[in-house]
């Protein structure tokens, strides 16, 4: 069971079904309410019926299951693997591609490639076909660097990695504005972002400590090539922490709003270096190519790579 707790924004004499809001939140439809069995509960945990009108500044929880894995099938889809052993393997993941199946996005994701390509990694994962071998992620729109387990050992292995902080990830990051220093650290606690569940924000209650290193490769007096390495893996902590420097990323429409210069850029952000000790013992480090689009917008802006 899956769940996730928020406060209700509506004008502020405004009322509205719980269902009809969750669905306007965009957590699920109508009719995936009932499908994915989803209950609301209020501030003490009692259950709050789905026809029940939520006032504004409620507090609620939402909780719901995973999509049945019968709706999640093998897909064929093209895999840049960089590197491959018994346990393990390192994808440059193209932008575009999501992780694993979730809500609105049961087609198209990694996993089901994954799953495509390895038969019986389902079976290795217990049945799991949601997020067999998911060690860590990257949002939709970011390139780079993902790391997946071929059984669960090697998936506790990694999973460890990550979570004693033992992994470096460097990121390359475009910036419509510049950083107030040419390196730097932000050290700013990160949670969802109340008013809207698809955002995250630094001043918010229930936020998690999130630490970020950048430094400068190149700028001009508007736009910056940064170098960033997450010390943890807040969701869309480069881009909210950018963000808090005046600097967010170029491309992100989340979180900042078209850029003149270039409003076609697609979100200017590449998971570009990987270390990590491997299930075998051996401590590797890998690079993923710098995609095309960075070229292409450093050009246009004057930066060098």
């Amino acid at each position: 069971m899956n769940s996730e707790s928020f406060t209700v924004h509506l004008p502020s004499d405004g009322a509205m079904r719980a269902d009809k809001y969750i669905a306007n939140l965009g957590l699920f439809s109508r009719s995936q309410i009932a499908r994915r069995a989803v209950k609301v509960r209020g501030a003490s945990g009692e259950e709050i019926k789905l026809s029940r009108r939520l006032l504004n500044g409620e507090d609620i929880t939402v909780e719901w299951e995973d999509a049945p894995a019968a709706d999640i099938e093998p897909e064929a889809m093209e895999l840049d693997i960089l590197y491959e052993d018994d346990d393990c393997l390192v994808i440059n993941k193209a932008q575009g591609i999501v992780v694993h199946p979730a809500l609105g996005n049961n087609h198209g994701t990694l996993v089901q490639g994954l799953l495509h390509r390895y038969a019986s990694l389902s079976d290795t994962f217990d049945g799991d076909r949601v997020r067999p071998g998911i060690v860590h992620r990257l949002d939709k729109d970011t390139s780079g660097l993902i790391i997946a387990a071929k059984h669960p050992r090697a998936l506790e292995c990694l999973s460890k990695e990550f979570y004693n902080r033992q992994v470096k990830k460097t990121y390359l990051a475009i910036t419509r504005g510049l950083p107030p220093e040419p390196a730097g650290e932000i050290l700013s606690p990160i949670g969802r972002d109340p008013a809207d569940r698809k955002k995250f924000r630094t001043d918010t209650r229930n936020a998690k400590d999130a630490l970020t290193r950048y430094r400068i490769i190149s700028h001009t007096s508007t736009h910056a090539l940064l170098q960033v390495r997450i010390l943890t893996g807040r969701t869309h902590q480069i881009r909210v922490h950018l963000k808090s420097l005046h600097a967010p990323v170029l491309g992100d429409l989340l979180y900042n709003k078209k850029d003149p210069s270039l409003p076609d850029a697609s979100l200017m952000l590449h998971a570009w270096k990987l270390s990590i000790l491997l299930p075998s013992g051996r401590k590797m480090g890998f690079c993923a190519e710098i995609p095309k689009r960075f070229f292409e917008a450093g050009k246009v802006l004057g930066l060098r790579f």
